[in-house]
């Protein structure tokens, strides 16, 4: 279902919902075109909210929502069922007036095409309303409200992590915080800290990453001095360990496979000076946000599609120093910032994905020189996509060795190190570096 120009914000919320819920839609991009028809930015930042809030919380909004009508609703006004758990999620979240969540959203209902759903919206958040306080926090017995989780991932993630699970489980359903990089090559973080305060925008320095800074509050970038001329990006602090770890030095010819949206590749251009670097995905519209970064940040590197576990067509035959590999992967360790992940994922995808990332290791395991190294990188934190991923290459290249990564953050794994969500302010990452033998 479309929603038109003059579509008022929470109808606008609604259809966001059914189309990522429902239709498996990106969260991003149906945000992205909800601000396209949104001039307004006060209802912009509403729909946001509310799109976010509704998706981290939507096991136990849901159970909310059942406990308040009689029956469930048809699938086909499955719209009407989006518009009340937004409703549920600003009557309980957010600090709107009750009168303007509960009036509101029964006035979006007409620009539905479901004017019959008016009362039933109103009567709805007034009987939400009156009920409040017998809402209690779901209890274990209902782990998928408990934790806003589906119960395949918390098991799989309790597996995982048995002694950790349950901080897992409430970073991913927390807010994240607002990251930045300092482009170092055109002032220190210090420096910009200052601007920040300059600003009135509270700011910190990031543990375990010399450009990362922590906001107090999220701003639009336009709000943030020198985005546009490129004195800073946004970029989590687990992201910004990947160029430290590549440990590419001045000239050397590197590959950042899977690049796009290109953050990784950008701080490794601002760290490391005169890199031959070839930014490549498989995907040549996120590649375009390649370019628009480098273009921003005054940064240049060689942009191509193409697939990394069939270099044939793209790779000039010339060997690498370096190669980033940051794998395609279920993406559990930044649920909190991408909450659609855990409505989008399935048990299958834990043994496809680390077949397409052993794939793709295959391939560009032989564009590396002797003596060169490969950083793995994942924003998972399973170990079927990240050490058994590894173990297994291992076994496969016998000139490959897991080298030690000698730091502060995250964990030991046994050939990586691994951050879970939340840790240091940053989300859940895992990494591990690859060295290969170098010819007698």
């Amino acid at each position: 279902m479309k929603a038109q120009e003059s579509t008022p914000p929470r109808a606008r919320v609604a259809h966001v919902l059914l189309n990522v819920i429902n239709d498996g839609a990106s969260l991003d991009r149906e945000l992205d075109a909800a601000r396209r028809l949104t001039p307004d930015p006060r209802n912009q930042a509403l729909i946001q909210e509310c799109a976010y809030g509704v998706l981290r919380h939507y096991y136990s909004l849901r159970r909310h929502l059942s406990q308040l009508i009689e029956r469930p609703l048809r699938k086909r006004d499955a719209v009407i069922e989006m518009l009340l758990l937004s409703g549920l999620y600003q009557l309980f979240e957010m600090q709107v007036p009750e009168h303007a969540v509960v009036d509101a959203s029964a006035a979006a209902v007409r620009s539905l095409d479901k004017s019959w759903a008016s009362g039933l919206v109103n009567a709805t958040l007034r009987n939400a309303l009156r009920q409040r306080e017998r809402f209690v926090p779901p209890t274990t017995d209902d782990a998928e409200a408990c934790w806003n989780h589906p119960r395949w991932l918390i098991d799989t993630i309790r597996a995982a992590w048995p002694d950790d699970w349950q901080r897992v489980m409430q970073a991913a359903t927390a807010r994240p915080p607002f990251t930045l990089r300092v482009n170092r090559r055109q002032l220190a973080r210090d420096e910009y800290l200052v601007r920040l305060q300059d600003a009135d925008l509270a700011a910190r320095a990031l543990a375990h990453c010399p450009d990362g800074i922590v906001l107090e509050s999220a701003v639009p970038v336009s709000s943030l001095p020198g985005f546009d001329a490129g004195l800073v990006s946004v970029q989590d602090g687990a992201a910004q360990l990947a160029a430290p770890l590549l440990d590419a030095q001045p000239g050397q010819r590197v590959l950042d496979a899977c690049a796009a949206p290109g953050g990784k590749t950008m701080h490794l251009l601002e760290t490391v000076d005169a890199l031959e670097l070839t930014a490549l995905d498989i995907d040549p519209v996120r590649l375009a946000r390649v370019n628009q970064s480098a273009a921003r940040l005054g940064l240049q590197c060689r942009v191509i599609a193409g697939d990394a576990a069939l270099p044939a067509p793209w790779w000039d035959g010339t060997l690498y120093d370096r190669i980033l590999l940051d794998a395609p992967c279920s993406a559990t360790g930044v649920i909190r910032r991408h909450p659609d992940i855990k409505l989008h994922r399935a048990p299958d995808d834990l043994a496809l994905l680390p077949a397409r990332q052993a794939a793709i290791f295959d391939g560009l395991w032989p564009l590396l020189r002797p003596g060169g190294k490969l950083l793995y990188a994942t924003c998972s934190i399973l170990p079927q996509e990240n050490d058994d991923v590894l173990s297994a290459a291992l076994q496969r290249h016998r000139d490959a060795l897991a080298a030690p990564i000698n730091v502060a953050w995250g964990r030991p794994t046994r050939h990586g190190r691994q951050i879970l969500s939340g840790e240091h302010d940053m989300d859940g990452f895992y990494f591990c570096v690859i060295e290969k033998a170098a010819h007698d």
